[in-house]
């Protein structure tokens, strides 16, 4: 038995590391509170938890269990090794019993506990004899196609998976999983508090589109999660579902004792957090200490294992390192020794966090605050677990937030969990999986989903991109694609790049490149620019090329003595104003912003020391994206006075953005890289200075949201931390961000915390300098007074059937000869015209022109507010161009084969679209028209060219009063193709 005690006293004692302990909390132990289930167990799950050895339940359990056996949906937000597996394991068994065709889908976002729950599954039900046993199996990346099949065919009571082969290889084909669905009783979600942000707005649609399957096939699964301490699991789960949860947060379950101690070798320059953490790690082993490591990066992992490798001596063998490079096999071969106490200790990323078994262990070490309360004590909750005496130690960075806490341990203790914050109706995300949806299952006009306004709204604008395809009836909604769901990655919001390497250069015959991974757009933008040093499992590459057409990046094996820090400029627009609220003596707004980012270069720097060894331009296309945020308001009498004291303004609200961005984790469960700051001295919609955080994904996840609700908390916490810090002109732990696109120029601490007081001490805005109605008022005058200072625009004009153009001509023409017997299409003005038809409106009647008369008919179309064609701009127009001068692209022209092209990304025929819109044909064809030239039979060839205007008239007639045309899909569906001719430049 390890003397965690003596362990802790010695670090206090010691010579070198106790003068770095600021902080002691002892966590008391708490013992076990039972009871019963309401309703009896049937007697062979009885003899389960007898084989077991449990005679009684804690009372989280037992709350739990009776509401899942009611059929109500339940989140259970426990600490960990509190007994959750049993929770939905027990019902599920339960059911089976009574019905062998029921089957139950437990979903883990890690491989690894899906084969960690597998085991616990078989040790529970292994006393069960005779055939009817539950059986369990995992579907997941490394399930063979043999055994994939064989899982569709006959499937088991408990399928385990992940959420991306629930995603990309269920739902699609869920045809093949028809037995599946129609027994599908449960559903689980473990470590639900994992799915956040970006995944949990990903997560929100993937369960609302496993619902329409099951509805499909007539099931309704009652929703179990589970998850780690949180502070808002109800609002969580409902957000992931729609649907209505009940919450159970008292824990139950028993505790030992656990000591924290938070140790900062900021205190020292001698000392650095990982040389910290090894000294620990020796003392640990020293004493047969079983012990996590935790790292905050894979780099530090590496480092760490490197010592354990060079230097452990005779614990060598007794320590391994884990992190997801690993290969399955690898991991699992590690768990299982942890878990055996063949290992003694394990250093590791976030990869071990989560409920994976590794056995009793008795020390943690965390190499750096993990960014919220609640992974802190999520990966603290790893030690203890057979009740024993345990420690955690938390050794601090530079960061903000490890600063923050080693000056306020306090806070740490009594300050809440964390809520998750995700988006369900995050646009960019929704748009795509609706596409999914309606791949998988046509979607209803009427159906649940579809009746929430955001859905609704983006349904209407996926229509009108072609994405989404309305049946001819309009009840049905259509999938242009038939599988989408490869191109969406369920960890990101933007277009995927895959990173490829392996040949020295792409433009080579022979390269044989092949992908190490992907990246999302925007962070592409920002680390995978041609130039930039990027590491990837421990390697080093350089970028060489960033196709943004194509969407990869290619990189190079490289050994660098430099690493790359991009810089850039940010602007940002105001789009609306959904909130403003007083913090302090200022005011806080909140809304959507159009964010631009510029790459304009990146920084070479030393890796050993970080010296500047030169600036790199780049010439990278600006990327533009809509967000959520907020913007904190300098008064200008503040601005002002900072100005009349000499204090430099922009370093100053420069430095309070980098300080608010690096603790906002305090208040929103999130990582600073999720998040996005511009400061400016005077922003012409706010009509001050002004300071913007926003959420750093494209269409925003809620956090800037959520902030906005706790600004003046904000306020005083960014204040706190830049007082606090010992440093004198600004430094890692306050002001300087490592993601600064300026290189951290110009931060000034002293002016952060000038501004800062002043205004904390200011008088609250009055209430009318408060409303939300004011606010968007002066925003929307605002943006009339810009857009009158543009450059003027061509008006639009209305040309709904009540008012269409006073006088629009319908284009067609017939040709002499053919593209092969002028040299190709591109020599279409070298054709000749056998004749050219138009029909004009204001007279109601069609004329033909001959070749000689080219400049009549030029004359005829400049008097037509607008030409309408099929093909007209790319075909007729360059015909006409052998005949005559004018230049035809000056007219305003609606070709409706771009149209078509534009909406659905390939081109339709015109007797396609006359067939399925009008119930009209063509009476012939281009090849009949050249045989009737020849043959000098001109008057057929008018009658087949006004027969193909009248096509194109009603077509667009039909569309301008409808809306869409008819077409029939590659699935051969009749659907509609949304246009919008009510709105053309006129």
């Amino acid at each position: 038995m390890a003397d965690i005690a003596e362990y802790i006293e010695a670090l206090k004692n010691s010579e070198q590391l106790g003068g770095l302990v600021v902080h002691h909390e002892i966590l008391k132990g708490r013992e076990a509170e039972t009871a019963s289930c309401r309703r009896p167990w049937p007697v062979s799950v009885e003899r389960l938890l007898d084989f077991r050895g449990i005679t009684s339940l804690y009372t989280h359990q037992a709350r739990a269990m009776d509401l899942l056996r009611s059929g109500q949906n339940v989140v259970v937000s426990t600490p960990t090794a509190s007994g959750k597996t049993l929770i939905y394991n027990l019902p599920v068994i339960e059911h089976v019993l009574s019905d062998p065709d029921a089957h139950a889908l437990y979903l883990f976002p890690l491989k690894a506990l899906a084969q960690d729950q597998l085991r616990s599954f078989q040790e529970l039900v292994a006393p069960w004899g005779g055939d009817n046993r539950p059986e369990a199996q995992i579907y997941d990346g490394d399930t063979t196609q043999w055994f994939r099949k064989k899982i569709r065919e006959n499937p088991p009571h408990v399928l385990m998976s992940n959420p991306e082969m629930l995603h990309l290889s269920m739902l699609p084909y869920h045809e093949r999983w028809a037995a599946f669905w129609a027994g599908l009783t449960h559903v689980v979600l473990d470590e639900v508090h994992t799915y956040r942000g970006v995944l949990g707005s990903h997560m929100a649609q993937v369960l609302r589109r496993l619902r329409r399957v099951c509805a499909r096939y007539g099931s309704n699964p009652t929703f179990a999660f589970l998850s780690a301490t949180v502070g808002n699991p109800q609002e969580l789960t409902h957000q992931l579902t729609g649907l209505d949860v009940k919450a159970v947060t008292e824990a139950g379950s028993p505790q030992g004792q656990r000591h924290f101690l938070f140790v900062n070798p900021a205190m020292t320059m001698t000392e650095s957090p990982s040389k910290t953490a090894i000294m620990l790690l020796k003392a640990a082993l020293a004493r047969k200490m079983r012990t996590i490591v935790y790292c905050q990066s894979r780099r530090m992992t590496e480092l760490l294992s490197m010592w354990v490798s060079e230097h452990a001596g005779e614990y060598r063998d007794r320590i391994s390192a884990y992190r997801a490079g690993f290969l399955p096999e690898e991991r699992r071969e590690i768990e299982a020794r942890m878990s055996s106490g063949e290992l003694l200790a394990v250093v590791s990323t976030s990869a071990l966090e989560l409920g994976i078994d590794i056995g009793n262990l008795d020390l943690c070490i965390l190499v750096g605050y993990p960014g919220t309360i609640m992974s802190t004590l999520q990966r603290g909750g790893r030690v203890g677990r057979a009740q024993q005496e345990s420690a955690v130690v938390l050794v601090a960075g530079e960061d903000q937030l490890d600063q923050y806490f080693m000056k306020h341990p306090t806070d740490f203790f009594t300050r809440p969990a964390e809520k998750a914050v995700l988006d369900p109706y995050n646009p960019v995300i929704l748009q795509r999986h609706l596409i999914c949806a309606a791949a998988e299952l046509p979607l209803r006009t009427g159906e649940p989903w579809l009746r929430e306004p955001a859905v609704a709204e983006q349904v209407k604008a996926l229509e009108f991109s072609g994405q989404l395809l309305e049946s001819a009836d309009g009840r049905d909604i259509y999938a242009s694609r038939k599988r989408p769901h490869r191109d969406v990655s369920l960890r990101g919001s933007s277009r995927t790049f895959e990173i490829l390497t392996g040949a020295d250069s792409l433009l080579k015959k022979d390269a044989k490149p092949h992908s190490i991974g992907s990246i999302d757009e925007h962070r592409a933008y920002t680390e995978t620019y041609p130039g930039a040093v990027y590491l990837h499992r421990g390697k080093t590459y350089l970028i060489e090329t960033l196709n943004l057409e194509q969407g990869f990046v290619h990189a190079r094996p490289a050994k660098l003595n430099y690493y790359t820090r991009v810089r850039s400029e940010k602007s940002t627009e105001i789009l609306s104003i959904s909130g403003v609220r007083a913090a302090h003596g200022c005011r806080v707004f909140q809304g959507r912003l159009r964010v631009t980012q510029e790459v304009k270069g990146f920084e070479k720097r030393r890796i050993r020391g970080g010296k500047l060894m030169t600036v790199v331009p780049l010439d990278l296309p600006p990327l533009t994206f809509e967000t959520d945020g907020l913007w904190i308001e300098f008064p200008r009498e503040i601005q002002r006075r900072a100005e009349d004291e000499f204090l430099h303004f922009m370093g100053g609200i420069h430095a309070i953005e980098h300080a608010a961005i690096g603790i906002l984790p305090l208040i929103v469960m999130t990582d600073r890289n999720d998040l996005g700051g511009i400061s400016i001295p005077f922003h012409e919609q706010v009509g001050a200075a002004a300071v913007f955080i926003y959420d750093g994904i494209p269409g925003g996840v809620g956090l800037a949201r959520q902030a906005f609700q706790h600004a003046p908390e904000l306020i005083d916490s960014t204040l706190s931390v830049i007082e606090g810090c010992d440093c004198e002109l600004g430094c890692p732990s306050c002001v300087h961000s490592p993601k600064c696109g300026s290189g951290n120029r110009p931060i000034d601490k002293f002016a952060a915390i000038s501004l800062l007081r002043a205004i904390s001490s200011a008088p609250e805005p009055e209430s009318g300098a408060l409303s939300l109605s004011a606010a968007q008022e002066a925003l929307g005058q605002h943006h009339e007074s810009v857009h009158h200072e543009q450059p003027s625009q061509p008006e639009e004009q209305s040309m709904s059937d009540a008012s269409r153009p006073a006088r629009f001509a319908v284009l067609d023409l017939e040709t002499r000869r053919s593209a092969d017997e002028v040299g190709g299409w591109h020599r279409a003005d070298c054709m000749g015209i056998s004749c050219v038809c138009v029909y004009y409106s204001d007279r109601d009647e069609t004329l033909s022109y001959s070749q000689d008369e080219v400049e009549a008919l030029v004359e005829d179309l400049q008097r037509s507010s607008l030409i309408i064609g099929f093909n007209i701009k790319r075909f007729d127009y360059k015909v006409l161009t052998g005949h005559s001068a004018f230049d035809f692209s000056s007219l305003n022209t609606l070709d409706i084969l771009e149209h078509v092209h534009r909406t659905l990304g390939y081109r339709l025929s015109l007797d396609h679209l006359a067939q399925a819109t009008l119930g009209a044909a063509k009476s012939a064809n281009g090849l009949l028209a050249l045989k009737w030239w020849k043959e000098g039979r001109i008057t057929e060839i008018i009658d087949y060219c006004k027969q193909d205007v009248a096509v194109t008239r009603d077509l667009y007639l039909y569309g301008l009063q409808h809306k869409h045309l008819l077409f029939t899909n590659k699935a051969k569906q009749a659907v509609r193709l949304p246009v919008n001719w009510d709105k053309l430049p006129g």
